[in-house]
């Protein structure tokens, strides 16, 4: 095939399953390398990247005649990883449903208010409910933007408790007094502007 332009809110996960591949596979694909250099992260790229999809090959396996033979289909090796937070502290062992791709799935978060399970990898959106349903949060996959861009830190804060509103990239007195706020909880030094510490300590706690 031949590179194609990422769209708003895609992935090299979301392309590489609309293509009919696993999602390493394209990702760990030479012609990708510059871009994994780049981006890091296959689930953080910029609109407008270009990624490579290679071509669709046939795998033939040899296998005796007149015998049943069984194959089994790998899982989609996608995760959605979740840090519930309240007021800056986890939300430890809480129990919790998240509806996503079709599927239902029932736990508890962990010590640090963690969570994580395997999902298709063309899911796009799900909710999460907590308190028995009294809590319903809509859940984004592929919507982040990277932190490079001030829709990202803005996305980051308003997911991390810190409202800013409109996550338009538009770094308004409101995002301001959202990085503040942020960095009076955490213990950076208050300046109001996305400096290295703030990244990195957004980027931390978004993982």
């Amino acid at each position: 095939m031949a590179k194609v332009k990422v769209g708003q809110g895609e992935s090299a996960i979301s392309i590489a399953k609309k293509n009919g591949f696993f999602w390493k596979t394209v990702w760990n694909h030479g012609e990708n390398a510059s871009l994994k250099a780049r981006r890091k992260d296959p689930s953080l790229l910029f609109e407008d990247d270009e990624i490579f999809i290679p071509e669709k090959r046939k795998k033939e396996v040899s296998k005796a005649t007149e015998a049943e033979h069984t194959f089994k289909i790998k899982g989609d090796p996608c995760k959605l990883k979740l840090r519930l937070l309240q007021l800056g502290k986890p939300r430890k062992n809480e129990d919790y449903v998240i509806e996503i791709g079709g599927n239902r799935i029932e736990g508890t978060t962990d010590s640090d208010g963690k969570l994580e399970h395997f999902i298709p990898g063309d899911a796009r959106t799900g909710t999460l409910s907590l308190r028995n349903g009294m809590e319903t949060y809509p859940v984004r996959i592929g919507d982040l933007d990277p932190l490079e861009k001030d829709s990202g830190i803005q996305q980051r804060l308003n997911n991390l408790g810190f409202s800013c509103g409109s996550e338009d990239g538009e770094i308004s007195e409101q995002t301001k007094e959202a990085l503040k706020k942020f960095q009076a909880e955490y213990k950076l030094k208050v300046t109001g502007e996305a400096d290295s510490a703030t990244k990195a300590k957004l980027k931390e706690l978004s993982k």
